[in-house]
């Protein structure tokens, strides 16, 4: 275990952590692991509900979610929430305040998540040193605007069938890449911030959950998903669920 400056938890060290693999770029060596690995504070844990941080707040660092998943939003023109992401264990968030110094968005736990922080200017210094780092923070920025085109893309040219399957395989995805069941899998989100997101009521998103259970696609029980049939959801969603839902940006860059 290893101890964090600005009150954070004791925490393990990034070279122990379960997401090891998804957090960080191919090729860093042990001892620039040391020096990226003293710089992340992990934050308490967030409470349902709690903000990382909130629309406006000055941008100092990037964040890791480490376990639980974080909603991201922005205010719309009559000031109510537009949903722009949730974010899984080993996605980063904050790379959209780079430009101006301060959050465009807000982000709020979704359930119980703990959270790594990276003061930026301490890895932009680092970067400097660790070409493979430096990389890295350059793929992601360019996975961060993929993302975006992508949302858009899905919103614009979808039905409300194609965007949720969509949505669907695409968190199967991310799930399956950090080692968990592509198959089954719980919502931490409500069909609410789902409809939010993919700009859907959430009557027609409960209607599509009920039709996609009716065929044999899936069994959704409240919050709970199970997928029987991945070949005709991946149908429903035009055969190119995860190019149109886009790819969470992570640490990993795959």
């Amino acid at each position: 275990m290893t101890q964090g400056n600005r009150g954070s938890q004791p925490r393990v060290a990034c070279r122990d952590c379960s997401l090891y693999q998804v957090c960080l770029p191919v090729g860093v060596e042990a001892e620039e692991l040391s020096e990226l690995d003293r710089i992340i504070h992990q934050r308490r844990p967030l409470r349902r509900g709690e903000h990382l941080f909130r629309v406006g707040d000055q941008f100092e660092s990037l964040y890791v979610v480490r376990s639980g998943s974080v909603k991201t939003y922005a205010p719309s023109v009559d000031g109510r929430e537009q949903i722009t992401g949730f974010h899984l264990p080993g996605e980063l968030l904050g790379l959209d305040a780079i430009s101006n110094g301060d959050h465009p968005c807000g982000a709020r736990a979704l359930e119980t998540a703990s959270v790594c922080e990276i003061p930026y200017e301490l890895l932009e210094s680092l970067g400097g040193r660790i070409p493979a780092l430096r990389q890295q923070i350059f793929r992601l920025m360019s996975r961060e605007l993929l993302q975006e085109e992508s949302h858009l893309l899905l919103l614009g040219r979808r039905g409300a069938d194609e965007r949720l399957a969509a949505y669907l395989m695409d968190l199967a995805e991310r799930l399956r890449r950090r080692g968990f069941s592509a198959t089954e899998f719980h919502l931490s989100m409500s069909r609410g911030d789902i409809g939010n997101y993919l700009g859907l009521a959430v009557e027609t998103v409960s209607r599509t959950f009920t039709r996609f259970q009716e065929e044999g696609i899936l069994t959704a029980e409240r919050k709970h998903v199970v997928i029987h049939d991945a070949a005709a959801l991946a149908r429903a969603a035009g055969n190119e669920a995860l190019e149109a839902g886009g790819h969470p940006t992570t640490l990993a860059g795959n």
